[in-house]
């Protein structure tokens, strides 16, 4: 996926923007469904909100992983880009201060974190009864829902009984393994420690489905590297329980100061109407 540019997902944005109202718009059948618009900006904060004192913050250091299109990817040129790349960006343009903006895998970026040698993570890390134990979390930035992808044809619908035996993969120690945990018990789970591999296995037939993000799988499924291969069945999934209220930026747990500081930075990002553009220029639609 990292060959994939802003252009060229925009490009691909107009050619599936029919597909998407039909394939991802629509509630589908199965557990815990509600539509919901993703990625949704949350209701925004009052911007009126008292400015924090961080004079002695000069800089800002974000983490985000660089392997998860539209959000943080590389581009052609091996440039670190993506809507939350251009997010931090903006916060810190708002807040006046310089911005690091350093990619990492994604097993290393609450450990770097956790050692102090960064202020916050910037990655659609979702709160979980997991990662709350060791972060804090910013205000919700966007919503979405997570859905089931298949090789075309091979399900009609998703329920218990029709997934029994049937091979799923997803990323390992995520929300969605849980999910699948708790409501497809009779299923084989097949975790990945990538969402690439596990979209790789798919295609080559390794798994019958793949249970993720859906904005992430949609630009799979509609872009080349799927080849094709797999259509979204089912959905979209969005009990709080598991996929929480939103995703916020994440900070050490107990650093106030820091969320503080994020959260006034993205209101002021949202008020300037830079928010708004982030959003037209990496999802100029709508995915219910």
């Amino acid at each position: 996926m990292r060959n994939q540019t802003p252009s060229v997902l925009a490009g691909l944005l107009r050619a599936v923007a029919l597909v998407c109202a039909l394939a991802l718009c629509l509630p589908g059948v199965g557990l815990a469904q509600e539509g919901e618009r993703a990625p949704a900006e949350p209701e925004s904060s009052d911007v009126r909100r008292p400015k924090p004192d961080y004079q002695d913050v000069e800089r800002i250091r974000f983490l985000t992983d660089s392997d998860y299109p539209p959000f943080n990817y590389y581009d052609e040129e091996g440039a670190l880009t993506g809507f939350n790349v251009d997010l931090a960006r903006a916060v810190c343009d708002e807040l006046v201060v310089e911005c690091d903006v350093v990619p990492l895998d994604w097993a290393e970026l609450v450990p770097t974190l956790q050692r102090e040698e960064a202020d916050a993570v910037i990655a659609s890390i979702r709160p979980s009864r997991q990662t709350l134990e060791e972060l804090d979390f910013t205000e919700a930035y966007y919503h979405t829902p997570a859905r089931f992808i298949m090789r075309k044809g091979e399900f009609e619908e998703v329920t218990q009984d029709a997934l029994e035996g049937a091979k799923i993969g997803v990323v390992a120690n995520s929300a969605h393994q849980a999910f699948l945990a708790d409501f497809f018990a009779d299923s084989e789970v097949v975790p990945f420690d990538r969402a690439s591999k596990a979209m790789e296995a798919l295609k080559e037939g390794e798994v019958d489905l793949m249970f993720g993000d859906g904005i992430s799988l949609m630009f799979w499924v509609n872009g080349t590297s799927s080849q094709n291969c797999c259509a979204f069945i089912g959905g979209p999934f969005t009990e709080s329980r598991y996929f929480g209220e939103g995703i916020g930026i994440a900070v050490l747990r107990g650093n106030r100061k820091m969320r503080q500081v994020l959260d006034y930075g993205l209101a002021r990002v949202r008020a300037s109407g830079r928010y708004e553009e982030l959003l037209l220029r990496y999802f100029p639609f709508s995915v219910l």
